[in-house]
């Protein structure tokens, strides 16, 4: 016997839908603003300063975080591809926690806690129907 897939459009009902929508675009766009800035920095043409934890580069690190926070996150938003977009974002927020921020009291880690808890959800139950995704 197959196994089945399951079906979250079927069984979920409106309110579920809506708290994706809602946990995505609150994600999407609170994330954005952090990720923004950063963008700038990486097409400013400038010397780029900023963090190496994982020992890639400067430059490297600072695109693949771009692309996580930026990129990803309108995907996010849009409902397109959600559960691949919320690994990059997931492993960011696992980079954060435990390399950038490894040493810091707990304080310091509550938001890339409460963003990588959001991503999980995301990525266990995706993006609903309330999604660019569902359209086509």
């Amino acid at each position: 016997m197959a196994k089945s897939k399951l079906n979250i459009d079927k069984s979920f009902g409106v309110g579920h839908h809506l708290a994706l929508l809602l946990l995505r675009l609150g994600l999407g766009f609170m994330m954005i603003t952090h990720g923004w800035p950063k963008a700038q920095k990486l097409f400013s043409g400038s010397d780029i300063v900023f963090a190496d934890p994982l020992g890639v580069g400067t430059k490297v690190s600072l695109v693949l975080t771009v692309f996580a926070e930026v990129i990803c996150s309108v995907l996010i938003i849009l409902g397109i591809g959600t559960r691949w977009a919320v690994v990059p974002l997931i492993a960011t927020m696992l980079v954060a926690i435990f390399i950038v921020h490894g040493g810091d009291p707990i304080g310091d880690k509550e938001m890339g806690i409460l963003y990588g808890v959001g991503y999980i959800i995301l990525l266990a139950f995706g993006e609903g129907k309330y999604a660019v995704s569902k359209l086509v």
